[in-house]
């Protein structure tokens, strides 16, 4: 067996008493595993003595794990099997109360599935998805409670970019 190891990127930490830099995250992170399009919450304490995180390959298997802080608060883009960066292919993302719209780069033809964290509310049970102004298929994969016994769920949204350069070529709605 391999294994698959990543750790979550440095930026200045906020805490005045750790004066080493670190990842700024108290909620946990956001994992998304991009060759299998897998996603997993971990908690806070999980990375606070900078282990690295851990996966067991095939032999030949590889993997590219983006680790992000997770914000309770707010709708959050975790990723893509659309590009590797899990992040380039997103024009904007945009969001307020019960909505969140994904603009797409539009000039190449793609197909896959977009990751997207909503933090729970009123009506996140009757979520409605369109993809490309036409109506789409979306499963909930998680439903992480992240930090202080903040609900939310992960939806996976099913997505086609036509490659048109279309208005609507590559537009994500989510509502509820």
């Amino acid at each position: 067996d391999f294994v698959a190891m990543g750790a979550p990127r440095s930026v200045l930490s906020l805490d005045a008493d750790n004066s080493s830099p670190g990842e700024v995250s108290e909620h946990g992170f956001h994992v998304f595993s991009f060759w299998s399009s897998e996603y997993v919450w971990i908690p806070h304490q999980t990375l606070v003595d900078n282990s690295p995180l851990i996966k067991k390959l095939k032999p030949h298997e590889s993997e590219i794990l983006h680790i992000k802080p997770a914000n309770p608060t707010r709708p959050q883009y975790i990723g893509s099997d659309l590009h590797f960066s899990c992040g380039f292919e997103v024009e904007s993302f945009e969001w307020g109360n019960n909505h969140v719209l994904v603009l797409f780069k539009n000039g190449y033809k793609k197909r896959g599935s977009i990751f997207v964290y909503l933090p729970e509310s009123k009506g996140l049970d009757r979520t409605v998805v369109t993809v490309n102004d036409k109506p789409g298929t979306v499963e909930i994969v998680a439903k992480p409670t992240i930090g202080n016994k903040h609900d939310g769920k992960v939806f996976r949204v099913y997505t086609e970019i036509e490659g048109t350069g279309a208005e609507s070529d590559g537009s994500v709605s989510i509502r509820w």
